[in-house]
């Protein structure tokens, strides 16, 4: 039996999310590559500037009298980053924000993507709840990333 649906979530993240933004590069988790020249990313369970690689936050609490069940619930913590080497703060928010709309329209159920909100069969629901903008300069060029945070429901 499983003890949590965290895995199977941020899998299908990174699958679903790798499949929607063709030339993005969708990382699983923190990385020690170069990333230095790569203009658009999306990690799957890492923020900057977050304590010792904290990926998910997580609470658990029986579904019913007996304890055959139990409700989870949790939040992936995800940051994307759009940069070039120019200096247009304008054109990065923009493209930044292209890509989340892209992760957030991918969450959404529609007509040809049914099943979308539950990361196929992954959970009960998820969805984007909360993120941050961060923009800096540098001798680099401009740089703005979005942290945010899928909140999941799961029944185990």
């Amino acid at each position: 039996m499983a003890t949590s649906r965290i895995p199977a979530a941020i899998e299908a993240l990174v699958t679903r999310w790798t499949a929607a933004l063709p030339g993005v590069l969708v990382l699983d988790g923190p990385t020690t590559g170069d990333l230095t020249k790569v203009q658009d990313l999306v990690f799957v369970g890492w923020q900057p500037n977050t304590e010792n690689g904290l990926a998910v936050e997580m609470q658990q609490d029986f579904a019913h009298i007996g304890g055959h069940t139990r409700d989870e619930r949790f939040d992936v913590l995800c940051y994307l980053e759009a940069w070039t080497g120019d200096f247009d703060i304008n054109a990065r928010r923009a493209r930044a924000f292209e890509l989340f709309a892209a992760c957030e329209n991918d969450l959404r159920a529609s007509g040809g993507n049914p099943s979308a909100p539950n990361l196929g069969g992954a959970v009960l629901f998820s969805g984007i709840t909360q993120g941050s903008l961060l923009q800096q300069q540098t001798d680099r060029g401009a740089t703005v990333g979005i942290a945010f945070r899928v909140t999941c429901q799961a029944r185990i």
